[in-house]
């Protein structure tokens, strides 16, 4: 049998916090704001909650990416970075959200959580954490 790849791994993820707990986007933001408060501010406008919606989607999508090794993967990474610093969200901080997210998995998948689903969570954030800074801030 053929091992499973990241990228498949984080789909099963996925796949089972989505069956879980429906929508985890909600408890990933409730969870990066009970950690850093300050970043709710960026997100008055954002009533319906569809923006941070937006973000999560494309923040699991770039994971996924580059779990594949998408060549344009690290390039989201970085692009993402410079928006998101001209916004006042600093690289730690960025960072930290795949963290959360990765935290908010393996709460809700408790007992499920495998060794496998570790390493692919563990490996996709040193993932983004690598993608070099630009401008080197």
């Amino acid at each position: 049998m053929m091992p499973t790849s990241h990228h498949e791994t984080l789909d099963e993820i996925l796949d089972q916090v989505v069956a879980r707990v429906g929508d985890p986007a909600p408890l990933v933001y409730e969870r990066l704001f009970g950690r850093m408060p300050e970043l709710r501010a960026l997100f008055v406008n954002d009533a319906t909650g569809s923006v941070r919606g937006e973000m999560f989607c494309r923040a699991v999508d770039t994971l996924r990416d580059l779990a594949a090794d998408q060549p344009y993967a690290d390039g989201m990474v970085a692009s993402e970075r410079v928006n998101h610093a001209c916004q006042g969200v600093d690289t730690e901080q960025f960072n930290t959200f795949f963290v959360v997210m990765g935290e908010v998995f393996r709460e809700a998948l408790g007992e499920a959580w495998s060794p496998a689903m570790d390493e692919a969570w563990r490996g996709s954030v040193a993932r983004v954490r690598a993608v070099p800074v630009p401008g080197g801030r």
